[in-house]
């Protein structure tokens, strides 16, 4: 790790982060920061800062900007902010509103590592593999012979 930026209490579940940080993991800083702005997600708007603070952490210690890659990026669970609204019956019930800590580490290449792609660079046909083909239909009953008296 050379360069790290994390953003704390993000209102935003860490599913739904985790769906958007899953797509940027492995690839190069400046790459992933483009391939943030055709995402139609709301994360990638938090993500997308913790990301240009991290590299310009990476600026401010002189390094090649061009070279660095995402090498760790958590999305994880914070506290819940609970909420009460009324319900029936005099009830209450809770709404969890929700918060998230994003953590991106960048790092230089390895060697022996690859680096991940853009999905625009890597369309690989896809090999479908045949499955034997299940009936979930039920077999229809034998006829009974009845015998007669």
């Amino acid at each position: 790790m050379l360069a790290y930026a994390t953003a704390r209490f993000v209102r935003g579940s860490g599913k739904k982060y985790r769906l958007v940080v899953d797509l940027i993991r492995g690839m190069r800083a400046g790459e992933a920061l483009s391939h943030l702005r055709f995402v139609n997600k709301r994360a990638t708007y938090y993500i997308g800062k913790v990301l240009a603070s991290a590299i310009a952490n990476a600026k401010v210690k002189g390094l090649e900007v061009e070279s660095l890659i995402i090498s760790r990026i958590t999305a994880d669970d914070g506290p819940r902010w609970k909420r009460f609204r009324p319900a029936a019956f005099g009830r209450a019930a809770e709404i969890l509103k929700r918060t998230s800590h994003i953590r991106i580490e960048l790092d230089m290449p390895d060697a022996g590592k690859a680096v991940k792609a853009a999905p625009a660079e890597t369309q690989e046909k896809k090999v479908e593999r045949k499955r034997p083909k299940i009936s979930l239909k039920r077999k229809p009953a034998k006829a009974k012979k009845v015998a007669k008296k």
